[in-house]
């Protein structure tokens, strides 16, 4: 980016420099030598230009002495001008293959990372909640203009999400998540296709803007079909029939130093570190003062408020409830990265 904007700045320089010879030029064929506007524009190019045509009329010896100066000084400015056109121009091609090189390179080095296919508003939505939480994820956006002014934040691949190699490049083989937020269904769907081909074990979850899409997506192979326009709507009538609860509830969605948090816990992650086999004997309320308010089984069986005495499975999971820093706390305690 420092690069590109000095060779902006030599850009304005060069344009400063043309606009003022023309005007010196201009200016001087006018009034020293005499001739009207339109003479004095034509010699003026045709004396930068250096195209050897004869002069409107004859010069005089004041008009000669101009012209030598002005001939040196054009040649000099127009051979600046175009040498640093031609540095911006290779410049700005050598920083873009850089740019990709690097980004090639941090994605050789990812593995268990999330795709997400396409940077609309619902793609943007889910970088950002990614980004919240540290993990990697990789973007496909075909949009230049998008790309170019969130680059310095997002790891891009320029690119049709609908295309293999795009998603090749993005590392689908090496990749656990893939979220799909393009927002054409179609599209959509064929991104579900070859996505689920590409790697067998790849959880995947799509947009969707039509409810008869949802069935086709899942059949195509994704694993969660998410409608935001049924969401949003469902949400707003939901403020209307019970406010206090969605205010709550949106309240747990939040960031912020006051806000609440829900975090999912493998087993593994806390086990090793008590004596014992139960929530009871977890007792993170009183270590850390985080709630457990959910528990998933190892075959995905959800249990809402779970009794301390259940007993914990290799392979499940824990969802907590906590302000940020108690889940800091939790993480401390138990050494969770």
């Amino acid at each position: 980016m420092k690069l590109l904007k000095l060779f902006r700045s030599k850009i304005y320089l060069a344009e400063l420099l043309i606009v003022s010879i023309l005007t010196i030029g201009i200016l001087g064929y006018r009034y020293i030598s005499g001739y009207s506007w339109m003479e004095a524009v034509y010699m003026t190019v045709i004396t930068m230009a250096t195209v050897g045509f004869s002069e409107v009329k004859p010069l005089d010896t004041a008009s000669k002495i101009f012209t030598i100066f002005f001939i040196i000084s054009s040649v000099f400015i127009v051979a600046y001008a175009i040498s640093v056109v031609t540095e911006y121009v290779l410049g700005k091609n050598s920083v873009q293959l850089l740019k990709k090189k690097r980004v090639k390179n941090k994605i050789k080095d990812l593995s268990g990372h999330i795709i997400i296919c396409g940077y609309g508003r619902n793609g943007a939505q889910a970088a950002e909640r990614l980004s919240s939480y540290k993990r990697p994820f990789v973007v496909i956006e075909k949009d230049k203009q998008v790309i170019e002014k969130y680059e310095d934040e997002v790891l891009f691949i320029e690119g049709d999400a609908t295309d293999d190699d795009s998603l090749i490049e993005a590392g689908v083989s090496k990749a656990k998540y893939l979220i799909t937020a393009m927002p054409d269904d179609a599209s959509n769907l064929f991104v579900v296709l070859s996505s689920r081909q590409l790697n067998k074990e790849l959880f995947i979850i799509s947009r969707a803007s039509l409810i008869n899409s949802q069935r086709k997506l899942i059949l195509a192979g994704a694993d969660k079909v998410i409608m935001p326009d049924k969401i949003g709507g469902d949400h707003m009538a939901s403020l209307v029939v019970m406010p206090d609860l969605i205010s709550f509830m949106d309240k747990l969605s939040t960031e912020g130093k006051h806000t609440t948090t829900l975090e999912e816990i493998a087993i593994e992650d806390l086990t090793d570190k008590i004596t014992g086999n139960s929530l009871r004997d977890l007792d993170l309320r009183k270590r850390t003062g985080c709630t457990i308010i959910g528990y998933i089984a190892p075959d995905g069986e959800y249990i809402i408020n779970p009794e301390a005495d259940l007993q914990l499975e290799s392979k499940s999971k824990v969802i907590v409830l906590g302000r940020p820093e108690q889940i800091m706390k939790l993480n401390e305690i138990f050494q969770i990265g």
